[in-house]
């Protein structure tokens, strides 16, 4: 079965890149989010396997939408997408329990090795 994924960025064109990504490897997009408070929503509504979750958005930014998906399930995969120098923040993401992050521009044999691992 296929894993359902949830992506989240306010990007087209990274939301595009990454269910291209997914979609030709037999990942199942089952939704997309502009914003973290769209992938909150969208999360509850659709119980996706897996979440990737930009950093940086507005209304509100990926950390909160983590903590708040890892409040309402705590057993929520969720990998955040960040690009080169958000170090800290990835820190702070991981430590609010994010399981993994991808690096922008994405590398295809990255983001599979994230999401094969969360979808073992």
């Amino acid at each position: 079965m296929a894993k359902r994924i949830l992506i989240t960025d306010d990007a087209l064109f990274m939301r595009v890149t990454l269910k291209n990504i997914l979609t030709q490897n037999g990942f199942e997009i089952v939704g997309e989010a502009t914003n973290g408070v769209e992938s909150v929503e969208l999360y509850k509504s659709l119980k996706p396997d897996v979440v990737t979750m930009d950093i940086t958005m507005p209304e509100m930014d990926g950390i909160s939408a983590l903590k708040e998906i890892r409040a309402f399930d705590p057993e929520a995969n969720v990998v955040m997408c960040t690009a080169m120098g958000q170090k800290n923040m990835v820190v702070e993401a991981i430590q609010s329990g994010a399981k993994d992050f991808i690096v922008k521009p994405f590398q295809p044999e990255r983001v599979l090795e994230a999401m094969s691992k969360l979808a073992a």
